[in-house]
């Protein structure tokens, strides 16, 4: 997959961490330095979101790159998209690149059953 364009495997760090949507909410919950990423389409995106987070497309490659090297190092992040293959991917890139707190939302959105909200 594009993934693959984007980092080399042998700089990836094993701080990613695929965590159950029980996991996800509750180290959210515990850490006030976290910033929630969601990385699917725009029309993903409009379809409803997890309350709080911030749209990067990882299907743009170019951009996603762009945005995900912007972000502080030092933050929590905490990841999803629809299934939970992309956030993955999301995940090791932002691993790739120093950003040490990649959390994976298992299951994506799709099995999701706290709270969404139609993006402003």
């Amino acid at each position: 997959m594009f993934a693959h364009q984007l980092y080399n495997k042998k700089h990836i760090n094993s701080h990613m961490k695929n965590l159950t949507q029980t996991e996800w909410t509750t180290s959210i919950l515990k850490d006030n330095n976290t910033i929630i990423l969601d990385v699917r389409t725009p029309d993903e995106w409009a379809e409803g979101i997890i309350e709080n987070s911030i749209m990067i497309n990882i299907l743009e490659p170019q951009s996603f790159m762009l945005e995900i090297e912007k972000l502080d190092k030092n933050k929590s992040y905490y990841v999803y998209c629809r299934s939970g293959a992309r956030s993955g991917q999301a995940c090791q890139v932002m691993n790739s690149i120093g950003i040490n707190e990649a959390n994976n939302l298992s299951g994506g959105i799709l099995e999701w059953t706290g709270k969404t909200v139609l993006p402003n």
